[in-house]
């Protein structure tokens, strides 16, 4: 009895070696996660943008009158200063900023204003609103 039982302790303690070696040779760990090129920490959201408005100096908008040819500069570089002062705004918007610069005078010249307003929104690449009369 005592051959039986060392026999079997021995069979079992054989048979836990087998299927402890088979578990752990299948083990294969996680691969690692693909790095990124992005950054692993989050930057702060940024402000929400703030809508674009006239400029509240409308003085500035007097490089606008280089674009309806009353002063002789090179044309290229005031169409860029005239039309970034309004770039950001709607249509409707710029309309309004430069029939204001225009009623007042802030161009300096005494102006058609339907055709002046109309010339310095489509140099700016920007469309009069249908129906807008500058008053």
């Amino acid at each position: 009895m005592a051959s039986n039982t060392v026999a079997s302790a021995a069979l079992l303690l054989t048979l836990n070696l087998l299927f402890f070696t088979l578990v752990s040779s299948t083990y294969v760990p996680c691969p690692p996660p693909p790095k990124s090129h992005k950054p692993t920490h989050k930057s702060p959201p940024s402000a929400p943008k703030q809508p674009a408005t006239c400029p509240k100096d409308t003085l500035k908008l007097g490089v606008c009158a280089d674009l309806l040819g009353s002063v002789h500069v090179v044309v290229g570089s005031s169409r860029t200063k005239c039309c970034s002062l309004i770039s950001g705004l709607a249509d409707l918007d710029a309309a309004v900023c430069l029939c204001t610069a225009i009623k007042a005078n802030v161009l300096g010249v005494n102006l058609n204003v339907p055709v002046s307003l109309s010339l310095l929104l489509n140099s700016c690449e920007k469309q009069m609103p249908a129906g807008y009369k500058c008053a």
